[in-house]
């Protein structure tokens, strides 16, 4: 087998008993870190630490993937004020943490004929929620229920028009015949104009 080193030098091709007491030398331990080269390919290592390591570095990649979460709320058809409010409320706190919310209209029996109904539930839950949130699913309807998904809002920088920055105190005035930069301070009419610096003849 071909031994890498602690340190990530190349031992070259070795019996494995020889590479096991190589390894035991440095009290270290032989790890096969590529079993289908040929020939297969180990390395001196602390095996503890790069178990150690290893978990770490997934624990870290984990932690920079980014995880959508939809939560849901449901009403009925004649979901009174009170109800609605109190569902409405906890979907702005789920919209203001990240999350996207899916509120769901159910139906039963007969509720099926005043579809109307549940539209304006979710229409109202539109508007009271327009600051923070946007349709990301226009309602429809599945079955027995109807529902609509709400994203949080994304918030688009606006461009600011940064004016050129005032020449530093002592710095030469511009040649004459020069267009000043927007912005520019302007000589008032008939302000003597600076003389020319040109080579004299």
């Amino acid at each position: 087998m071909r031994v890498i080193g602690d340190e990530g030098e190349q031992l070259g091709v070795m019996d494995v008993r020889d590479a096991i007491r190589a390894a035991k030398e440095k009290g270290l331990d032989l790890v096969e870190v590529a079993p289908t080269a040929e020939p297969p390919v180990c390395r001196i290592i602390d095996f503890g630490k790069f178990q150690y390591e290893a978990k770490k570095k997934a624990n870290e990649a984990k932690k920079k993937q980014v995880t959508i979460v939809v939560k849901e709320v449901k009403f009925r058809p004649g979901t009174d004020d009170h109800d609605y409010d109190y569902r409405m409320k906890h979907a702005r706190e789920w919209l203001q943490e990240g999350d996207k919310v899916k509120a769901t209209i159910w139906f039963r029996g007969r509720e099926m004929t005043h579809r109307e109904l549940g539209t304006r539930i979710l229409q109202k839950l539109e508007n009271d929620l327009a600051d923070i949130g946007e349709v990301e699913a226009r309602p429809r309807m599945e079955g027995n229920q109807m529902f609509i998904i709400f994203g949080p809002k994304r918030h688009k920088g606006s461009v600011k028009a940064e004016r050129p920055p005032a020449p530093p105190p002592g710095s030469a005035p511009p040649p004459p015949g020069a267009v000043p930069p927007p912005g520019a301070a302007q000589p008032p009419p008939g302000a003597a104009q600076p003389p020319s610096s040109g080579p004299a003849s």
